[in-house]
């Protein structure tokens, strides 16, 4: 997560990442309860706690907090890019 909103070329919002680092393995029409829905569901949580585990880290920052009509725009910081180096 890290090396890619680093790669980005502007502030992103982490989750745009989300997909690619976790597609779904399921059809659309797939129920709720659908256990590769569930388990997608549940690494889509990680992926949050990834990001937020970076920022508490201080290894991205907010740039533009959200505004109700887009997420928090995130970079690397410093100490962020050194941990890639």
């Amino acid at each position: 997560m890290l090396r890619l909103i680093a790669q980005f070329p502007e502030p992103v919002a982490a989750s745009t990442f989300f997909n690619t680092i976790n597609p779904p393995d399921f059809e659309r029409s797939a129920t709720e309860e659908d256990p590769r829905r569930v388990a997608w569901h549940e690494k889509q949580f990680d992926l949050y706690q990834a990001v937020l585990d970076l920022h508490d880290g201080g290894l991205i920052r907010i740039v533009h907090p959200a505004n109700g009509a887009r997420p928090d725009l995130m970079e690397a910081t410093a100490a962020g890019y050194d941990a890639l180096a």
